[in-house]
Formats: C-alpha cells, sequence, structure tokens
C-alpha cells in the first residue's frame, strides 16, 4: 500500500481557497444552523453503545429523507443548546458521508416549496 507524507499538518492543507480546518468550520456552523432552523436536532456525548470519541460529541438531524449525523467538537456543545440532548445517541443506520449529501439534497428538493 502506498502512502501519501504531508509534510505539514493536513488540517492546513488548502485547495488554494480554504483550509481543511476551515471547511470543517463552515460544515460545523451551516449543520448547527440549519438545526436551528428546523428545530429537529440531536445530540450526545455517547454513541448508542456507550462509547464516546474524546473533544467530540455526535449531534444529527432526523430528516423525512433520512437521518444524518456528525462529530462536533466538544468546544461547540454549549452552542448547540437548542438541540434535544440525548444520554446515548439513536442508534447509526449505517448512512455513509455519501448518504448524508443525497439524503440533504432529496430534503431540498423535498421542500421545493
Amino acid at each position: 500500500m502506498n502512502h501519501l507524507y504531508i509534510p505539514c499538518d493536513v488540517a492546513d492543507v488548502s485547495d488554494g481557497y480554504h483550509t481543511f480546518n476551515e471547511l470543517y468550520d463552515h460544515r460545523t456552523a451551516l449543520f448547527l444552523a440549519l438545526a436551528k432552523a428546523l428545530n429537529v436536532g440531536w445530540r450526545s456525548k455517547l454513541h448508542a453503545d456507550g462509547t464516546i470519541f474524546y473533544g467530540w460529541f455526535i449531534a444529527g438531524l432526523s430528516l423525512p429523507t433520512g437521518e444524518i449525523s456528525y462529530h462536533l467538537p466538544l468546544y461547540m456543545w454549549d452552542t448547540a443548546h437548542y438541540m434535544h440532548t440525548y444520554d446515548r445517541a439513536p442508534g447509526w443506520d449505517g448512512h455513509t458521508p455519501l448518504d448524508v449529501v443525497e439524503r440533504l439534497l432529496c430534503y431540498v428538493y423535498l421542500k421545493g416549496d
């Protein structure tokens, strides 16, 4: 297996416009804004099986087109105070990053009013 070695912090890698860190910040802010606007968000510090990713919490949206979820940095926990808080996150349905994009776009088309 070939490996790519980057002589810098990957978070600082840029496409010439945005770094990975900037894109994650954008994704987090957009997700939290959508959750607040729709009032359908939930959050938990623990996964359904009780495991945890230290420094992160899991947050999700229950959309008519399916569940989407992200791990968000723990420092954003208080920002997401409007989300329903679970002791443990709902069970994961196995969605992939591609599924999340598809479910969001299907929701956009569904909400085309």
